[in-house]
Order: C-alpha cells, then sequence, then structure tokens
C-alpha cells in the first residue's frame, strides 16, 4: 500500500534508492531462465511503485510552495507591522503591511539599522527590556508612540517582541510585532483629559469644565450644555465658543436639532446641518455644519436637559465622538439633577431662616407647637439636648421599667416624672411624690411605708406609706440620695418583693407600684462614698435619663422666658410682652446654677419691677447676692466669700475669663481686674480640674 500524501518528504529519495539497490545478490545461472518471468514481473512492480512515490513527492513540493507562498502574502498583507531582528536588535526584513503603515517606501536603507534607535525617550528604554527579555527566551511588551516617516502622523503601537528558536531550542532570531492602538489611546487620552479637567468641581463650574474639555478633547468648535424640563424652552448653562466661555443663552427648541434629542434620541448630523433645519437661525450665526446631541436623564430616567458638540466643518461618522458624550452625559445629568437639589435645600434653608426668625419674635406659638407635639405640658423648648431626654422618656414611659433621673437642682426633674407618668399606663393612677430630701431622718420610714396606732411616741393613729397610697400607679423618690442607709434596706426589699412591712406592724403589705427616682448628686460617688447602698443604686439605675442644665440648652432660655411670663402676665394683671434684647443677650450668657428655677425667680422679680410691657433684666439681678452670702454664713470673711464667688463663676465657664459666656461678663467687671483680683486671692494656681 502507498505511504498516504502529505507523509512523505526528503525521505522519499531513500525510498527509491533502497527500492532499487537493496536487491540482494543475483541468483545461479541454473535458476536465472527459471526465474527470468518473476524478475519481469517485480522489476515492473518496482519501476511503477517508483512513479508513484516521484508523483507523490511532487505533490508534497506543490503544497509547501503553495502554503508558504499563502503564509507570505498573509504576512505582507497584515496591517501589523512585522519585523524580524537578530539577537543584537537589528532590523532583517519588515513586512508591506507595516511598511506601508508607516510609509516606508524603500526597507533597503533601514536594513541592519538597529531598531531600538528609532524610538524616543521612555520608549527606548521599553524597546531595550523588550528585546532584551526576548534574547533570554522570554517575551517583551510596551506600548509606545512612532511618527510615521513621510507624514509624521502620530500614531501609538502595542509591541510584543518574541524569539524565534533554533532546533536547538536557543533564540537565533527575535520578531517584532506592532499593533496599531491609535484610535484606542486616543479615545483613552481623550477620557482621561476630560475626567481629570471636571472630577474636581461640581455645579455651575462642573459644567462650564465639562463644555471646555469636551470642545477641546473632541477638536470642535462649540459644546454647549442646557436644561430642558418641558421639551419646549431650553436654558443653556454653560457654553463654550471656540476660544472662551460664552453667554448663555435661552431658546424653543422647536425648529431644532435639540428637539429630537428631548425625545430621548441621540443625534448626530454629520454635515449640511442648517440646510437640515433652516428655521434655525442660531445655527447661521454659529456657521454651523455638524452636531451631535445626547439627552440628559435624571435618576428617575426624566428628561431634564441636552449636551451638544457643534463643528463649522462636517464630522466623522466615529463611535467614539458618541461614546464619549454618552458617557458625560449620565454625569452631567446625575450633577443637574444635584444642583436642583441644592437649589431646593438652599430655598427650602432660607425659608427655614425666615421661619425661625419669625417663630422667635411669636415665642409662645412656637412654645405650643412644641406643647403639642411632645404632649408634655409644661416642658418648654426644643434644643437637641433636652430633645434627646424627651425622646428617652417616650421610649421608656410605656413601660413599668424603673427610671433614674439624674440632673442639677432645678433642672425640672420633676417634670419629666410627670411626663413619664403622664404617657405610661398608669396614667389613670396616681403620681405619689416623696421630697427624700425634706423628710426628718426619723419620719422618712414612716412617710413611705406607713405605720400602726401606737409604733413610736405621737403615733395616735394608724398611718397609711406613700407606697400603699401608689399601689397601682407610680412613685416619684425625688432626691433619693437623702435616705438613710437603714431605709435604703426596706426600699430594696420592695424594688425586689413588691412587700413590706409598716413601722410597727406584722402584717405584710403587697403593692404593685412603679418606682421614678431623682437625685441632684451623683450616686456612683455616694456608692463610693458608702452614703448610698450600691445594691440598691443597681435596683434604680435600670434606665438612666440625664436631664440637661439650662447651660447645655440656651436656646431654650427665649422660649420658657415667654412661657413665664405668659403666667406672669395672668398672675400679676400686667402686660407683659417680653424683655430687651440686651437683657435677653444677659440671660443666654449667664451659666444658671439654679436652672429653670433660678430663671424663672429672675422672670418673676424683673416682671414685678416692670413698668411697662418690655422687661429689663440688669446684670445685678443675675449675679449671686453678696448680703445674702454673708447671712448664710456670717463667720466667713469677704476675701473669703470673694474667693468662693469667683471661683463659682469659673467654675461655670470652665475657667474661661474673657468673652460673652466668660466669668468676667457674669461678675460684671472688666477681665483684667477678675484677672488681678484670681491673681490676689491665689486661684491662679488653683489647677483646671479643681474649678471645672
Amino acid at each position: 500500500m502507498p505511504p498516504l500524501r502529505g507523509q512523505l518528504r526528503d525521505g522519499a529519495a531513500v525510498l527509491i534508492d533502497f527500492s532499487l539497490r537493496n536487491q540482494g545478490p543475483a541468483p545461479p545461472l541454473g535458476r536465472r531462465l527459471c526465474l527470468s518471468e518473476a524478475a519481469t514481473d517485480e522489476t515492473s512492480e518496482q519501476a511503477r511503485r517508483v512513479e508513484e512515490l516521484e508523483t507523490e513527492l511532487r505533490h508534497l513540493r506543490e503544497d509547501l510552495r503553495e502554503s508558504e507562498q499563502f503564509n507570505t502574502r498573509i504576512l505582507e498583507a497584515s496591517r501589523d507591522c512585522v519585523k524580524v531582528l537578530d539577537l543584537e536588535g537589528r532590523l532583517l526584513s519588515m513586512n508591506k503591511g507595516g511598511m506601508e503603515m508607516l510609509e516606508i517606501c524603500d526597507f533597503g536603507p533601514l536594513k541592519n539599522s538597529y531598531w531600538i534607535d528609532f524610538w524616543e525617550g521612555n520608549d527606548r528604554a521599553a524597546a531595550k527590556s523588550a528585546v532584551e527579555a526576548a534574547r533570554e527566551g522570554g517575551m517583551g511588551r510596551f506600548v509606545g508612540f512612532f511618527p510615521t516617516t513621510q507624514t509624521r502622523k502620530p500614531m501609538w503601537f502595542d509591541v510584543v517582541v518574541s524569539p524565534i528558536l533554533a532546533p536547538d531550542g536557543k533564540p537565533e532570531r527575535l520578531v517584532a510585532l506592532s499593533r496599531d492602538v491609535t484610535e484606542r489611546k486616543r479615545a483613552e487620552d481623550m477620557l482621561r483629559t476630560i475626567t481629570e479637567g471636571t472630577s474636581s468641581v461640581t455645579g455651575k463650574e462642573f459644567f462650564r469644565c465639562l463644555v471646555q474639555h469636551l470642545a477641546m478633547g473632541l477638536m470642535v468648535r462649540y459644546a454647549f450644555l442646557a436644561e430642558c424640563r418641558d421639551r419646549k424652552h431650553a436654558r443653556s448653562v454653560a457654553f463654550w465658543e471656540g476660544s472662551g466661555f460664552g453667554e448663555n443663552f435661552e431658546y424653543d427648541v422647536a425648529g431644532t436639532p435639540c428637539n429630537n434629542v428631548l425625545e430621548g434620541r441621540t443625534c448626530f448630523y454629520p454635515n449640511r446641518l442648517q440646510a437640515l433645519f433652516p428655521e434655525d437661525v442660531g445655527l447661521a450665526s454659529w456657521q454651523a455644519e455638524s452636531y451631535l446631541g445626547v439627552p440628559l436623564l435624571d435618576s428617575m430616567s426624566r428628561i431634564i436637559g441636552h449636551l451638544v458638540i457643534l463643528n463649522d466643518r462636517p464630522m466623522e461618522q466615529d463611535p467614539l465622538l458618541v461614546s464619549v458624550l454618552e458617557t458625560f452625559a449620565s454625569r452631567a445629568g446625575a450633577e443637574l439633577e444635584r444642583q436642583e437639589a441644592d437649589d431646593k435645600l438652599r430655598a427650602a434653608m432660607a425659608e427655614v431662616e425666615s421661619l425661625k426668625n419669625r417663630l422667635q419674635a411669636e415665642n409662645l406659638y412656637l412654645q405650643e407647637e412644641i406643647r403639642t407635639e411632645h404632649n408634655f405640658e409644661e416642658i418648654v423648648g426644643n434644643s437637641p439636648p433636652l430633645l434627646a431626654a424627651l425622646s428617652q422618656v417616650e421610649h421608656v414611659a410605656s413601660t413599668d421599667s424603673t427610671v433614674l433621673l439624674m440632673g442639677e437642682t432645678g433642672t425640672g426633674k420633676e417634670l419629666f416624672a410627670r411626663a413619664i407618668h403622664s404617657r405610661s399606663a398608669r396614667r389613670e393612677r396616681p403620681l405619689v411624690k416623696v421630697n427624700c430630701g425634706a423628710i426628718p431622718a426619723g419620719l422618712v420610714e414612716s412617710e413611705l411605708f406607713g405605720h400602726v396606732r401606737g409604733a413610736f411616741t405621737g403615733a395616735l393613729e394608724k398611718r397609711v406609706g406613700r407606697f400603699e397610697l401608689a399601689n397601682g400607679g407610680t412613685i416619684f423618690l425625688d432626691e433619693v440620695s437623702e435616705l438613710p442607709l437603714e431605709t435604703q434596706v426596706k426600699l430594696l426589699r420592695v424594688l425586689q418583693e413588691k412587700e413590706f412591712e409598716p413601722v410597727g406592724g406584722s402584717r405584710t403589705v403587697r403593692v404593685i407600684v412603679r418606682v421614678l427616682a431623682a437625685s441632684n448628686r451623683e450616686l456612683e460617688e455616694a456608692v463610693s462614698s458608702g452614703a448610698f447602698r450600691a445594691d440598691l443604686f443597681y435596683r434604680l439605675n435600670v434606665f438612666p435619663i440625664r436631664v440637661p442644665a439650662l447651660r447645655q440648652r440656651r436656646g431654650d432660655i427665649p422660649l420658657l422666658v415667654t412661657f413665664f411670663l405668659g403666667s406672669l402676665s395672668k398672675q400679676l394683671g400686667k402686660r407683659l410682652d417680653g424683655v430687651s434684647r440686651a437683657s435677653m443677650d444677659r440671660l443666654t450668657a449667664y451659666p444658671w446654677p439654679g436652672n429653670v428655677r433660678e430663671l424663672q425667680n429672675v422672670v418673676e422679680r424683673a416682671a414685678i419691677l416692670a413698668r411697662g410691657p418690655i422687661l429689663e433684666i440688669e446684670q445685678d439681678m443675675l449675679a449671686p447676692s453678696k448680703s445674702g452670702a454673708v447671712e448664710a454664713d456670717g463667720s466667713r470673711t469677704l476675701e473669703e466669700i470673694e474667693r468662693s464667688h469667683i471661683r463659682a463663676a469659673l467654675k461655670s465657664t470652665g475657667g474661661v475669663v474673657e468673652g460673652p459666656r466668660g466669668a468676667a461678663n457674669i461678675l460684671g467687671i472688666h477681665p483684667n481686674t477678675l484677672r488681678s483680683r484670681i491673681k490676689r486671692l491665689g486661684l491662679d494656681r488653683v489647677r483646671s480640674h479643681e474649678i471645672s
């Protein structure tokens, strides 16, 4: 059976030679006649076999030649530039397609020149590295800039250098394949330029930068961005007219190329623009010949405007133009929507500011609004600290949890207790208040738990205690830190077991009472000093609420003043419209160590002394009374009183001496005078934490 076509190469000649020569020794003479006929047949077969082999070899050589010619035609026609280099990087050959791309007419002068030397700058170093990598059997790659030979048209190439291996597997030549990536590079550079030019700006400045960089990057004369929400009337927000920014303009979109864009389509008119839209006189004034416009959409996909480029020359049908414009139209639409939201926000803020000014002049109305919203009849204010505390009241009121109200004297802890009770499920039952600090130590237990007749001297009748009175409701233990330790034990039992025995009695009384406790002292410090039981503290501290001091909510002072004046006007039978601006400034600057209760007293004193509807509150009405201090402690010297007074003022301001809220302003003296007295009294040596 003859070998398959395509399997025979140079071995065909060997096979033929073997067939003809390797026949073995000639037969003896006696046998020649007998074998003659067989020899003739064998010779004929061999001749036929040789002929077949020669035909097969000829076909193989023709196929090889056709394949080589076809591969050569492919290589020569390729638009990639294919160069063969020696191991030193010298040019040995270049395909015809590559020569045409680089505008090289004759390769002769370039042969044996160093390919690396054709590159410049950083590209030369990259080309050298690529050659070295290929020479070592690897592959080198880089993207470089290369101008054409004749027109010097700038081109960018993606270059790959690979080895051509010898039969022993070692590189004997190199092949450098360069692919034209100019359009891709141009797109990348264009997008980067436009992006970098617009990435750091927002609002109107973004629109201006966008149209400028679009016009320059896409090499057109005009670019503008217009807002249009009714699809009838457009208003430009940024306009570039070749050499600078033009004045913004308004126009009706009917009869203009923008009309179709506002229907939601990208519209491209490469030439004859004025002839296509003869009604648009603006095109004639610009001498516009071509147009590309894309719609701007908001987050709800509603058309809110359009982005347009125009040129005074025809535009080529370039997908890159459309892609770039559509990309930045998305950003422009989002920015236009954001700017509209900002404008609305600024308008709303201006309206709020106007409303705020009006409401400050109508404090009674604002007070009623706050009271209606929170339903806290006597808690007046809208400052963040107060609202945060009221929010806690809202959360805990509907539960039966024990609440610990902490805050300075006069902050309104009792009002918070009433608010919690009035919003709870126990609001139909009584709220029983006990001021633990106002009851003599010997009577506290009887007051809380009651006593039987004859329990102690003077106990002529049975007395029901406050806990029993509050059964089913709420008990408010004000100044709970003042309870004697022995009474704290019985209170702890009530909290744990819900039961107690009256003083002198043996009958156990069971109650279901919600406990609200309050203290103007830090109970943790009292626990540390041993004045308050730790187990009772943890029982009371289930849900702590800190009532803010008045100095922490100075913005509420005008509202509180108006609230107090409303009550005092009826009580005193006088018309009281408000306080003067200077008086209000003094009130808001004062630290209010007595908090809301002190403010109420000051306003009442000023109302009594007022001779007209506008109250004047002088500084001496706010500062503590020196005579009162002497009466309270007649054994103290004037210097001691002065030192204590200045220390209190410094404490209330956190050590600040000067300024509208400084200690000097509170004391009504010059800051330098106060500094001299601080030094004289030795307060300058007091550490800051001892003051604050």
